[in-house]
Order: C-alpha cells, then structure tokens, then sequence
C-alpha cells in the first residue's frame, strides 16, 4: 500500500495496523471526526510518517486490547530485525530519532527576552505566548520556501484560517528586546507590511479593501486570496493588537501580518515564534506545539539536503562527515516570560507541560 485517500469520509479513528505499512508514503485522512483530538490536528498538519509513527507509538486514550496488539507488533518487528528481515521500518525510527528540542529555561539563560503585555489587549486579542527557536537551518534548496508554505498550511488547517490563533515568525537577530504587545488606534498604529512601505493601519486595511474589490471584479469570483481574506477579522475593534520591540517598530500586526524589518531570510538561524489569539491561551499553546513540531521537520528535511548534496563551505562539508545523530543538531527552545506591566508572570513558554502534544512524535531535552 502506497497511497491511501481516505478524506471526507465519517471515521473515527484510524487503525493502528496502518503503521505496519512502510511503503505508505501518501494518505488524505483529512474531513473525519477522529476522536483523537490530537490526531485530528495532525492528520491536518503533519507528514505521513509521522502519523504513522504516532499510530505506532499506540496513541492516546487506547485501551487495553490495543496496546496489547501495539506490544505484540512491535515484538514482531524486533523479531523480524533481529532476524535480518526487517522492512526498513528501523530506518523510520531512526529518521523520528532526530527530531531532538532542547529546552532552554530562564534561569539558565543569562540574556532572557520578555514579553510585557499591556491591560488593554485584554478586550482586543487577549493571549499571546513566545518563544525563541535557535539552530533552523534554512539555506539547502528550497528549505525558506517551505518554511513560509508550512507556515501559511497551519493558518489555514490548525489555525483555522486565523480565527483560532495566528502565527508570526520573526528573525531575532532583527529584534531589540523586551518587547510590548499592545493596543493602538487604527489612525496612529504604524506597521512596515511584508513587502510594503511603512503605512498607518488603517491606511493598510484601506488597500487591501480596494485590492480585494479590484481582485474580485478582475477573477470574477467571491472569494479572495491573500491578506485581504482575514480583513473581517478586525471588524468591531477600536484599537488593533501590536508587538513592538524595544526601539518602537511594530514588528506584528496580527492578524494581518508581520514587519518587513524582521522578515526571514536564508541566512537566519535563530527566530523569534509568536502566536496569538482572542479565543484562548491553550489554542496558542496547542497551536506553538505544532509550529515547532513543524520547524523540527522541515530542518531534518534541510540537513538531509544539505548531506546528500554537499556544500563549498568548509563547514558544511564537515557536516558530511558526522554521522546521523551529530549532524541533525538539536533545536534549542529558549523560554519566554510574558508578564504584566506590574512585571507579574501570565504565560512561559514551554511550561513543563508543553509540547506534550507532540511527545510521541518530539524528543524533548527539558
């Protein structure tokens, strides 16, 4: 079995058997209400294989008589590897053996960045949490291109098309901490877009209106693409949410969109990741899980590239020389405080109850 397409159908769960099939390397399990929330989630958001590793590792919530059948597989596959009869399902454990996070804590950092929120976001988009992701790898191939596509796949899955949460990524090296998220009024609030020119909010939501209009009239259509669809979002509010670094840039503007000042680049290797949401703080938390989870992906897929094609840098090329477990390095998480202007703690990020979402999937370093 090769590729499996299973989507809009009324499943509820997914067979664990599916996981002893190796040379299953496309499914669409997509549109079913799984009773697993957390498998719902990634069946929108991550790769086959780490479906299937999670299916493998026995899920969460099974009873008894599956965990019992999980035993007696995984049993057999020792046996069969054992006897030099493996089906390459080893090479796939060692695969999901580097997606190694490390977990740097604020007592151990000495330079720290905070997050101060003010009172009024509270009634605008109340929650926010952060945090640091040094050693992504974006150089190899088309490693940024995915990173920006994989960004805007969990906006429109996990994210539900921001209304549940939105996720900023920023270039830290770009950022002068701490940073204050905040409210502004749409006739002061000033943002530099992505591409764009510095411009006032409203000046900005004013455009894409118009671009939107001219989009429709020109493809003849209802639906738009872009920015311009998450404009409704800010309907009803006085004041638009803002994080500002510590020279007064606004370097987001969610739900809309990030700065041009903290735009990645091919050449960043340590992000600032944001996520925000009016809904709740576990939706950010669940929504983070996921993003980093992603990033961990996408920077073996780069390490893969970066080994199997080699580099005229000499210190890639000595990459090529380690092994598997030293060249795919860790990804270090650095803690983030989000506090009040009273200085009291709202959010840290990762807890030791993060990342818990994608244990079966993350090997966590706390």
């Amino acid at each position: 079995l090769q590729s499996l397409d299973v989507a809009n159908n009324q499943l509820r769960e997914l067979p664990a058997a599916l996981a002893d099939c190796p040379r299953l390397k496309e499914a669409n399990f997509r549109g079913n209400q799984l009773k697993d929330r957390r498998l719902e989630k990634m069946v929108n958001s991550c790769q086959v294989k780490a479906i299937l590793e999670y299916l493998r590792a026995g899920g969460r919530g099974r009873g008894k008589a599956e965990s019992g059948r999980e035993e007696a597989r995984k049993k057999k596959r020792e046996k069969q590897q054992q006897k030099g009869g493996g089906d390459g399902e080893q090479d796939e454990l060692e695969e999901a053996s580097k997606l190694l996070v490390k977990v740097l804590h604020v007592s151990e950092n000495p330079a720290p960045l905070v997050v101060k929120a003010s009172p009024g976001v509270k009634d605008v988009r109340a929650f926010i949490v952060c945090c640091v992701l040094r050693g992504v790898n974006l150089e190899p191939g088309n490693a940024l291109k995915r990173f920006l596509s994989a960004q805007t796949k969990l906006h429109e899955d996990i994210c539900e098309k921001r209304t549940a949460a939105t996720i900023a990524t920023h270039d830290l090296q770009l950022i002068k901490g701490p940073l204050l998220y905040d409210v502004q009024p749409p006739e002061e609030l000033k943002v530099t877009p992505l591409g764009r020119k510095e411009m006032k909010a409203k000046d900005l939501l004013r455009q894409l209106q118009l671009e939107a209009e001219e989009q429709r009239k020109q493809k003849k259509r209802q639906n738009v693409s872009g920015l311009h669809k998450y404009l409704q979002l800010l309907d009803g509010k006085d004041c638009y949410p803002c994080l500002v670094d510590a020279e007064g840039a606004v370097i987001s503007f969610p739900p809309i969109t990030n700065s041009e000042k903290t735009k990645i680049r091919k050449e960043t290797r340590d992000l600032l990741l944001e996520v925000t949401s009016d809904t709740s703080l576990q939706i950010c938390k669940d929504v983070m899980d996921t993003l980093i989870l992603k990033i961990a992906e996408l920077n073996r897929m780069a390490l893969e590239h970066q080994e199997g094609s080699g580099s005229d840098n000499e210190s890639h090329a000595l990459c090529g020389h380690l092994n598997p477990s030293q060249s795919a390095r860790a990804l270090v998480v650095e803690q983030v405080r989000v506090v009040d202007t009273d200085g009291n703690l709202k959010v840290l990020y990762p807890s030791k109850t993060d990342l818990t979402t994608v244990s079966s999937l993350l090997t966590v370093a706390r």
